[in-house]
């Protein structure tokens, strides 16, 4: 059975589960939604690597409606990319070899990081890995979007070869699905190799797209470029 713990670390409220197969050969942050907290990012853990440590931090930032998010209130319908900067650089903190060790896994050096986002997540961790793509190896982003301001950084081809997995639901409420084609365009013009899954659901992942996420993840993590930890 697997064993999910919680812990605290430099004021942030996160839950990690150690890897369920052997010595951990990559760490996925797995980043909630607006109003969700690191509970509700575990509905995914069966379809990612048996081999990664799943690390799911709490957004620092109390909702109006309740529940978390990653960047401060605005009246702004869409966030900035420069919104997410604080959160990015918390983030970033717990990929460092002294967290991990905090974590409860021994072997130090885990040099392959994924992120997987869903809807404000996703958007946070599109954010992340043009801003810190030595830091990422791949990215998932479920029914999200691209903050304002993404396209311009894109010019720099911050995420050449790097993989990309994105998948909406063409009757999403929230996110509307131009917003997810967009994102392909967008992080096809930064470089990375996109897999778009789109299914007739809302807000929320068909069972193709399930699939889709699994398979995006049988690559071996060690024919992928190493990300830096440090």
């Amino acid at each position: 059975m697997e064993k999910i713990k919680t812990i605290e670390i430099n004021g942030w409220v996160t839950q990690v589960r150690a890897p369920l197969t052997g010595d951990p050969e990559r760490i996925i942050l797995m980043l909630h939604g607006w109003t969700g907290d690191e509970q509700v990012m575990w509905v995914f853990a069966n379809r990612l690597p048996a081999d990664a440590l799943l690390v799911a931090p709490r957004g620092p930032y109390k909702t109006p409606l309740g529940g978390y998010g990653w960047h401060a209130h605005q009246p702004r319908v869409w966030p900035w990319v420069d919104d997410f900067l604080p959160a990015i650089d918390g983030l970033e903190s717990l990929l460092e070899e002294e967290q991990i060790a905090i974590y409860g896994i021994a072997k130090k050096g885990i040099s392959v990081v994924s992120i997987v986002g869903f809807s404000q997540g996703a958007a946070l961790a599109y954010a992340f890995t043009m801003l810190r793509p030595h830091r990422v190896v791949s990215v998932v982003g479920l029914s999200g979007f691209l903050p304002e301001g993404a396209e311009a950084l894109a010019r720099n081809r911050p995420l050449e070869g790097k993989r990309v997995f994105v998948a909406h639901g063409a009757q999403d409420e929230l996110v509307p699905v131009w917003r997810a084609r967009r994102a392909v365009e967008v992080l096809e013009r930064a470089g990375a190799q996109v897999t778009y899954c789109e299914d007739d659901v809302g807000h929320r992942l068909s069972a193709d797209c399930f699939n889709g996420l699994e398979a995006f993840f049988r690559t071996n993590p060690r024919k992928e470029e190493k990300a830096e930890t440090r």
